[in-house]
């Protein structure tokens, strides 16, 4: 099979510890790259999770929630209720009772 290079950059202090920790494993980053290729392809997806950082949450994007929450809760729940009323609807659609 015929080779190609791939050429990528990576911060320094990473790489550092990239080299190292496959050196513990065992095998070189070329091979690391290899094994993590041969993965996406065989799997047809990045074979761990990725996902975002949390958001940073301010006061103001808080507020802003909590409107829209609150106005989807008046448009939603019919008005004239007490709580207790409420609180039986809930209770009925709990038990499988109501058409809640």
């Amino acid at each position: 099979m015929a080779q190609a290079t791939f050429s990528i950059r990576m911060d320094e202090a990473l790489k550092k510890q990239f080299d190292a920790l496959c050196s513990d494993f065992g095998m070189n980053a070329s091979t690391a790259i290899n094994v993590f290729a041969k993965a996406v392809v065989r799997e047809r997806r990045i074979p761990f999770e990725i996902t975002a950082s949390e958001p940073e949450i301010s006061r103001e994007n808080a507020m802003k929630a909590f409107r829209t929450l609150r106005a989807q809760a008046n448009k939603d729940f019919p008005d004239g209720m007490s709580l207790e009323e409420i609180n039986e609807e809930i209770k009925k659609s709990r038990n499988g009772e109501g058409n809640v």
